[in-house]
Parts: C-alpha cells; structure tokens; sequence
C-alpha cells in the first residue's frame, strides 16, 4: 500500500467519526475555518500571486486567468460563504420518510452523508473553500484536487484549513492532492472513495467517467441558451440577454446562445447588438440574425454546439417555441437554459418541454448557483439525473439510511395464512 492509499484509507475511518459528529461541533470547525482564512489572507494572497504570475508566463487564457485570481472580494465572498453554511440547518439526520409498520414497529428513512467524495475541479481557489465548506457541514470526508495553474493557493488553502479544523473534528476529513498519477490512483479505489465530482472539459470529464467504477455526477459542458420569446418585453429581453452573457462570461452558466423569435427579430436584435458591442462580445449569427446585425460573423453549425466562455456567443432566429426547444434539445448540454416572454402558455411549454437541470423564466441564466439557490454554496452543477441535478450543495451530498425500531418482531409472524397483516401507517 503506497502514501495516497493510506492517507485516503484514513479519510475512510474519517467519515465515521465526522458522520456522528454534532450540529454545533461541525459549525464550530466551519467559523474556524472561516476565521483562519481572513487571518492568514496574506499567506494566501502570496501563494495566489506565485500561481498568476507562473501561470500568464505559461500564456494562460483570460477566462482561465480571472477564474484562477483569489482577489479580495473572492476572498470575503467564500469567507461570507461558510458562514451563510452555518445558518442552514443541519443535513444530517434529516427525517424524510417515517411509517408505522405495525404498533410501535416504527421504520424511519434518514439523510447521512454520502462519506468519502473526491473533487476535482478547475482553477479556481474559492472553489476548494466552498467545497472544503460543504463537505464539512454534511459530515462528508473530502479529496480535493484542484487544476494545476492553482497549485500554490490550493495547497495553502488545505493546509489553512486542516490546521484550523483538526482540534475540532481532527485532521483525517480533507486531503490535498497534485499530481494526475494520484488522480488515476485515486480512480481505482472504488472500495474508499464513495462519490468522484469532477469540473472541467469535456474531455476531461469523460476521462474520469471511462477509467473509474466509482459512481460519478457532475456536468461536461455548460452550452446554456436564452429563448427570446415573441411576447417578450424588449428591454427586459436586453437586460437579461446581457447579463446571461457578460455578467460573468468565464462561467458555466453564462449563455452562449441566444434564440429570437422571427416575430421579434427586428425589434429586438439591434438592441441586443448594441448593447452586446458594448460590452465587447463577439457575435456569430445565422443569415436571418445578421440582416439585424451586420457586424455579425458568419455563424457555422459549430458555434451552436461551442462553450465560449469568454465574450462571445452564437444567435440564431427560430420560426417558433417548439424550433427553440428543438434546438436546445440538438445543441445544448442539459445545464441551464432560459426564455423571456410574457405569455404563462410559452413560460409552461418552455418548463414542461427544456430537458435540463435548471430552466428558467424572466431571469440571467447566472441564476444556476448553489449560493443563489439558498443552498449555501456547491460542489458544482450536476446534470445527471440520478442522485442530484442541478446546483449540488448540501441535499445533493447525501444519502439516505433505513432505520427499524421494533420489540421483538420476526418475520415469521408476519407470514402464512395465519401471519398478521402490516398496517403501514404513515406517520409524516
């Protein structure tokens, strides 16, 4: 057995003892950890700074280099984000089913954490606070690989945060780890790690899903569309296109594809080319798009199925709602997608037909989020449809337990021509 197995077989016996840990020793670790970061900020703003410095030598991208960046109001919005984790209820123990099966034979189904859960994510060092944070709250053991552009400021957050924790709930719930060799080691361990949640490309994604027998949940790509229906309101239409788009354009939930209704089409796209222009962003449209805005690019099949992130998107005139809905279900990639309208019959189709993790109405496609959602924060956006969808946060890393209470019973008195009947009586 190398290190990384036994330092993840630790983790194992970890998450007993942090499962049965309390409400309130769980907080304690959370505001520790919280504390222990604003005071330690300089360490972490130099450990950030090697990581930016390294990384625009190497050529990395814009969006790869804002992501990568812990500034100050990243900072205060992780630290502000363990203490919002605090404030929710605690996950564990949760009762979600309770039923009688005979006089005081009373069978519960409770929530418990999942265990050991592995994440590898992208370069972003928030991330690995929300995650770090999450993970403690629902009792859950944690493996965190971060990319590599963030070696330094991953490695110093884990240490920040191990160090601040270990009195409380002690040291063996968190690990760090760097290279892909343990990525791949940690792969084959389906018997310690319980769940994989990876962030990244396609590409990497499917990595992960074709070389391990770990259940895993997550999302690939975030080709996220905003419908603008016929009924729309223009200007609500603009806003919302705008801020789906530039609000934060490195984002898995920023658009990259807007959808206009031919009926709208010309009072609305030379507002959204404008203000588009504006902001900087880049437009590919089809031939009916381009009438309107002429400073367009020439828009091929692949931009419909192009995960920009960056200030630039694909438009496309469609001829109906149900065009709209067909192309989300041929281009998309099931994580978030919006229409605009004032028709409740178009809002309903829209709901009932977009088959993905979170479809909205009248609202930025940057509303898919853990923290905006009230959940605290998340581990990342799921578009499975087994276990968790949509924005995971504390609900989405657990599981559930069966739990019997009787006095004696046995089976055999419940059987033959002669066995007593259960009753079944619902108690919630």
């Amino acid at each position: 057995m190398d290190a990384l197995e036994e330092r993840i077989k630790c983790l194992r016996k970890g998450a007993s003892i942090l499962s049965r840990t309390s409400d309130d020793t769980r907080k304690k670790a959370l505001q520790s950890m919280a504390d222990a970061i604003v005071s330690r900020r300089s360490e972490i703003e130099k450990a950030n700074k090697e990581d930016l410095e390294r990384a625009e030598k190497e050529g990395i991208s814009s969006s790869l280099l804002h992501r990568l960046k812990f500034s100050d109001d990243k900072i205060a919005s992780a630290v502000k984000g363990l203490e919002e984790l605090e404030l929710l209820p605690d996950p564990i123990g949760k009762v979600r089913e309770m039923r009688e099966l005979d006089p005081e034979f009373v069978l519960k189904k409770v929530s418990f954490p999942i265990g050991v859960i592995a994440m590898i994510f992208e370069a972003r060092p928030d991330a690995l606070v929300q995650i770090a944070g999450l993970a403690l709250r629902s009792g859950n053991c944690v493996v965190l690989k971060g990319g590599k552009e963030a070696e330094c400021s991953n490695r110093i957050l884990v240490e920040i945060i191990r160090e601040a924790t270990e009195s409380i709930v002690g040291a063996d719930w968190i690990l760090g780890i760097e290279s892909h060799a343990d990525v791949d080691k940690l792969l084959g361990m389906e018997k310690d790690i319980d769940l994989i949640i990876p962030r990244g490309s396609n590409k990497f994604v499917s990595y992960v899903m074709d070389h391990t027998h770990i259940p895993v949940i997550g999302h690939s790509d975030g080709i996220c569309s905003v419908y603008i229906d016929a009924s729309a309101d223009i200007d609500m239409a603009v806003r919302i296109s705008v801020d789906s788009k530039t609000q934060y354009p490195a984002a898995c939930n920023a658009a990259e594809t807007f959808l206009v209704h031919k009926d709208i089409a010309l009072a609305f796209l030379p507002k959204f080319g404008k203000a588009m222009e504006e902001k900087g962003v880049k437009i590919h449209g089809d031939e009916e798009t381009r009438k309107f805005i002429p400073s367009a690019l020439v828009a091929t099949e692949d931009d419909y199925h192009t995960e920009y992130l960056a200030l630039e998107c694909a438009v496309k005139v469609v001829g109906s709602i149900e065009e709209a809905i067909d192309h989300i279900a041929e281009h998309g990639s099931h994580h978030t997608d919006s229409i605009v309208t004032s028709s409740e019959e178009a809002k309903k189709l829209f709901f009932l037909s977009v088959d993905s993790a979170d479809v909205f109405a009248n609202c930025s496609t940057r509303f898919a989020d853990g923290f905006r959602f009230g959940l605290g924060a998340e581990v990342g956006i799921s578009t499975s449809k087994i276990h968790a969808r949509g924005p995971v946060g504390l609900d989405g890393l657990m599981t559930t337990k069966w739990l019997l209470s009787g006095n004696g019973e046995i089976v055999a008195d419940y059987s033959g021509p002669d066995g007593k009947s259960f009753h079944h009586k619902e108690l919630m």
